[in-house]
């Protein structure tokens, strides 16, 4: 080729030398060459996490536009900072021959505090923050950025900081050799970590042709498939996704994983297949751990920027987090706290002819105090379909139930047999069931079944609307906040309590948890 061929590359130290990499063999190769470095947001913003960016291909983009604006001819990235999805009109041009793809840790001293409850480590990576965090959750992980040599100052700027983690790769192409480092070969790296890419414009066939003498065969095929695995995961250099594909004998073995920001929680998997079968393996295991609890997972970090609209005063299960609209941003907790009380097994085991349960918590506080074979309950009336099934399950048959309980009061006031009942309750308990029997000359023998605590958080102050399940979550919601937009209720009863301070109060067509989501997502759709 007759023209120079403008190398782009950010101006770090470690792109430079990966942009001189790339030079030496084009030059090697006979043609002549020019390195462009330019300045990218990843280099300026340097106070914040890349996560805390809120966007993917913070090193590349400045590249992407020089390229397209003809200011260069070819672009040089790690490859790991790269979005599986490129610019319109660039493509991937060649993948140099990976290095080392292993994650190292630099520490001060001694190694020590591995093994102790309280460690700071440094690292601005959320994957590698949350994979720390699965291993040894009692750590504390703050944020480091900069170049290589920058970060290696900090560390040993901060007094407190046991350790960072560095990409080997990177020390290694700076040839700086820590006295103090291992191998953390337990961490899974970033999907095409310690390889080189070359982007160039798509209708540049002339570059495309010499840059594809650079490819490394072997490196492309494990790149492809890891980065496959984090584009179908939906995830860029902002969720905490790890994936290492090798070739060994003739096989492409996979690793993935992904996790939740604070490694709670932790999904993996592991896939080998026959070089040349291996094709579908990407797939194959982005759906495995999407099945698995992934897409939760994936969904809660991608709203992490946006704001969230809907409090639920109950913790939601990962199923019921799916049952909600894409454009529902949801944060939920418990509002009360449920402690089991201990009751006399004298109590339990005398023969009751009418028994009143009102609540699953009931259920788990007469279980705990007394096996299920001693109970001599005759009749059992419930509050609630999930309530029912629990006792029939665990307990014995229900002779009715009512989804609420004012029309539960007022059924066994017509047709109890018998003029006196024990009711298993809380310390909260709803006035309706006592004051309709005591009204109809029918006497309420209470036991108290267990203790319900107001546990409500602060809530963001623009929240559109809040999930009630109980007359109990909305006190307890409302001793911490204040009554701001709509209050969608489990029922009658919690409607009855959310009027005294909502304006707007609107009631689940049946008394479940999913049944009020539904509420939520016909008001947003």
């Amino acid at each position: 080729m007759s023209k120079i061929i403008r190398i782009g590359t950010r101006d770090s130290q470690l792109a430079l030398w990966q942009a001189k990499t790339v030079q030496q063999q084009l030059e090697h190769l006979g043609h002549k060459t020019e390195l462009i470095p330019v300045k990218s947001t990843g280099d300026l913003v340097l106070d914040r996490p890349l996560y805390e960016l809120g966007i993917t291909g913070v090193f590349t983009k400045t590249l992407d536009i020089a390229m397209l604006n003809g200011d260069i001819d070819i672009a040089v990235h790690s490859l790991k900072d790269v979005p599986t999805i490129l610019p319109y009109g660039v493509v991937q041009a060649a993948v140099i021959k990976r290095g080392n793809i292993n994650d190292s840790l630099v520490f001060k001293n001694n190694e020590e505090f591995l093994g102790q409850k309280e460690a700071i480590i440094a690292t601005g990576s959320l994957r590698r923050r949350a994979q720390w965090l699965n291993r040894y959750p009692t750590h504390t992980v703050v944020g480091l950025r900069g170049n290589v040599n920058l970060r290696l100052k900090k560390l040993q700027d901060n007094s407190d900081w046991n350790a960072a983690i560095f990409a080997a790769a990177g020390l290694g192409r700076l040839n700086i050799k820590p006295e103090n480092i291992i191998n953390l070969d337990w961490m899974i790296p970033a999907p095409a970590q310690g390889a080189i890419m070359i982007t160039a414009l798509e209708e540049d066939e002339e570059v495309r042709a010499i840059c594809a003498e650079l490819n490394h065969e072997e490196t492309e095929i494990c790149t492809t498939i890891e980065r496959k695995f984090l584009n179908l995961l939906e995830g860029g250099c902002s969720a905490p996704i790890g994936a290492i594909a090798y070739i060994k004998n003739e096989e492409v073995i996979f690793k993935g994983v992904l996790l939740s920001p604070d490694g709670t929680k932790k999904i993996e998997v592991t896939r080998t297949e026959k070089l040349g079968e291996h094709k579908g393996i990407a797939e194959y295991c982005s759906n495995y751990v999407i099945e698995r609890g992934g897409k939760v997972l994936m969904d809660g970090i991608k709203n992490n920027h946006k704001k969230t609209n809907i409090y639920s005063t109950k913790s939601f299960t990962e199923g019921q987090m799916q049952l909600l609209n894409d454009d529902i941003v949801a944060t939920s907790n418990d509002a009360i706290k449920i402690s089991l009380n201990r009751i006399s097994a004298a109590v339990l085991k005398a023969p009751m002819k009418n028994v009143i349960i009102t609540s699953q918590n009931t259920v788990e506080a007469i279980l705990t105090n007394c096996p299920a074979e001693d109970l001599k309950f005759e009749n059992i009336y419930c509050v609630g379909r999930r309530t029912k099934r629990m006792v029939e399950k665990r307990i014995g048959k229900v002779v009715h139930s009512e989804n609420y309980g004012k029309d539960l009061a007022n059924y066994l006031a017509e047709f109890m047999e018998g003029t006196e009942v024990n009711y298993f309750c809380s310390n909260l308990r709803l006035d309706y069931i006592p004051e309709i029997l005591t009204k109809n000359n029918i006497k309420i023998n209470e036991i108290e079944a267990y203790q319900t605590k107001y546990d409500a958080i602060e809530a963001d102050q623009d929240i559109e609307g809040v999930m009630f399940y109980s007359p109990s979550t909305v006190q307890s919601f409302i001793k911490k906040n204040h009554a701001n937009g709509i209050a969608f209720c489990i029922g009658d009863s919690t409607a009855l309590e959310a009027r005294k301070h909502f304006k707007d109060v609107r009631v689940a067509k049946i008394p479940t948890v999913e049944s009020v989501i539904e509420l939520v997502n016909e008001h947003y759709n």
